[in-house]
């Protein structure tokens, strides 16, 4: 591994969140009931969106089970204040995606195939940090129109919208602006002038019904969503790979790496499918269940730890 000023970068950017995060609370990195810093317990934190949170429950309940102390900060923020997280020792563990976290450490590496992008995270994993096992399980940011505006305009790839004489607008979280799969990267990659309209709800209901409401002319939905299908939205194909192989991957502090956690994390990712998150997902937008209590039944029913 070598080592990277990104860290310390993304603890510059996130300050500002950080600190306002801390005026409703003492410890605002804190579960409500979580002993989050006491002894040698390890702190999984997530991002603000649900499947996050879904994967970092189980993480926890993984490591519970192997008989380790765990506590959980679910819905920190987006990559830069989890990140800055990590690095304060707010936290020991997140769930991430092996591309996106591949060009938040460093956006100059090519890599094609999800082999490829894995081993050069790995790479650029900063010195204290280390990537486990990535799984099988993949999401991607996807950028989706509805039905209507594909068969209108003829449109079923990225490649498609640089020839429309046309405004795109995108329905994306904030953070998409300075994404080189973002906004940058659509013009640089396809030639597109996106205008952002940023909604901050990770592709939720709201980005959702931006684009049904024909707010934006296109929408960022994490490709594992269900309301992808539900609303036979249609997935703009990305002939150029901008968006990396995205598979789920554990970054965890070195210091929290032991062998059973470990252990116990890689088994998860062993058995988590793609299969799994978008019904992991369903459960959570359709069924209204907690992360914890589907983080929960996913463990249940995968009798890793029976």
């Amino acid at each position: 591994m070598r080592t990277t000023s990104r860290l310390a970068a993304g603890a510059t950017l996130a300050a500002t969140a950080l600190v306002l995060a801390s005026c409703g609370s003492s410890d605002p990195l804190a579960s409500e009931g979580s002993s989050e810093g006491s002894g040698d317990a390890i702190t999984v934190g997530s991002a603000a969106f649900a499947e996050s949170e879904i994967i970092a429950y189980i993480y926890a309940g993984a490591l519970e089970r192997a008989g380790l102390d765990v506590s959980v900060s679910p819905a920190i923020g987006s990559r830069e204040v989890y990140i800055a997280a990590l690095e304060d020792g707010s936290v020991d563990l997140v769930p991430d995606y092996t591309g996106n976290l591949l060009q938040f450490f460093d956006d100059s590496v090519e890599a094609e195939g999800a082999d490829a992008v894995y081993e050069a995270l790995s790479d650029a994993v900063p010195e204290g940090y280390d990537v486990l096992e990535m799984a099988e399980a993949a999401d991607a940011d996807s950028y989706n129109v509805t039905r209507e505006f594909s068969e209108e305009y003829g449109v079923t790839s990225l490649a498609d919208l640089a020839d429309l004489d046309m405004e795109i607008r995108v329905a994306a979280n904030p953070e998409l602006a300075e994404r080189p799969y973002g906004i940058p990267g659509l013009k640089d990659v396809y030639g597109i002038d996106a205008t952002l309209v940023p909604i901050n709800d990770g592709g939720g209901p709201n980005t959702l019904q931006a684009l049904l409401d024909g707010d934006v002319e296109m929408a960022d939905i994490y490709s594992t969503t269900p309301s992808i299908a539900a609303n036979d939205l249609v997935t703009l194909e990305d002939p150029e790979d901008m968006v990396l192989a995205q598979n789920v991957v554990p970054l965890i502090s070195s210091d929290a790496a032991s062998e059973e956690a470990v252990t116990a994390i890689n088994a998860v990712q062993g058995a988590l499918t793609t299969e799994d998150l978008i019904a992991l997902n369903a459960q959570s937008s359709d069924d209204k269940m907690s992360s914890e209590d589907i983080a929960e039944g996913w463990l249940d029913e995968s009798g890793l730890f029976d």
